[in-house]
C-alpha cells in the first residue's frame, strides 16, 4: 500500500483530529504545528500566538481508498472556512483555516477544493494555501485527545460532537465501521 500525506489546519487540532480519525482510508492522524518561524514549538508558545504556527493535523491516507479531494470536502464541511484566524471561541493566527500541500498536485487540488466548496458558505472562504515547511508533532498528550481527556473537557464536548454529527450525516459512507455500532 502506498500512502500520502495531507496537512490541514481548521482551528483547534483536537477538533480536526476527531473528524478525520475514523475515515475509511485514513491510516493515521497526528496533531502538530506548521507554518511558523520558531523551531521546536510548544503548545504554550503556539497558543500565545507569537510563533506563527497553526495548530494542524497531518493525515496519512491510502489514496486508493480515499481521495485528497474527499479529504478537502470533509475539511470544508466540518469547520468554518469563512472566519479569518478564528474557529468559534478560538481566536488567533494559530487557529487559521489553512491547507499545506505536499505537492504541486495537492496545491492545484486545494485551489479547486476552495472553488468547489465556495457555494456552500454564505461568506467568502478565507482558507489559505501555505508552503508546507517543517512539521512539528504536538506533545504526546495532544494525540488522540478526543478519545481520552477530550470527552471530559467542556470545550471539546461543546465543539466536537456537532462536527462529528455533520460528518456522520454528510459523509456516512466514508466512515469506518465501529465495533458494536
Amino acid at each position: 500500500m502506498t500512502t500520502e500525506t495531507a496537512i490541514l489546519a481548521g482551528g483547534c487540532f483536537w477538533c480536526v483530529e476527531a473528524v478525520f480519525k475514523d475515515l475509511i482510508g485514513v491510516e493515521s492522524v497526528e496533531s502538530g504545528y506548521i507554518g511558523g518561524h520558531v523551531d521546536n514549538p510548544t503548545y504554550k508558545a503556539v497558543c500565545g500566538g507569537d510563533t506563527g504556527h497553526a495548530e494542524a493535523l497531518k493525515v496519512t491516507y491510502d489514496p486508493a481508498q480515499i481521495r485528497y479531494d474527499d479529504l478537502l470536502d470533509i475539511f470544508f464541511a466540518t469547520h468554518d472556512p469563512t472566519t479569518l484566524n478564528r474557529q468559534g471561541g478560538d481566536v488567533g493566527t494559530q487557529y487559521r483555516s489553512a491547507i499545506f500541500p505536499q505537492s504541486p498536485e495537492q496545491e492545484a487540488a486545494a485551489r479547486a477544493g476552495i472553488e468547489r466548496n465556495a457555494s456552500e458558505w454564505p461568506a467568502p472562504i478565507v482558507t489559505t494555501i501555505e508552503h508546507a515547511d517543517t512539521w512539528w508533532p504536538a506533545e504526546d498528550y495532544h494525540q488522540n485527545y478526543w478519545e481520552g481527556e477530550g470527552q471530559r473537557n467542556p470545550y471539546c464536548l461543546g465543539v466536537i460532537p456537532p462536527k462529528l454529527n455533520k460528518l456522520r450525516k454528510s459523509f456516512a459512507e466514508r466512515l469506518k465501521a465501529k465495533a458494536g455500532a
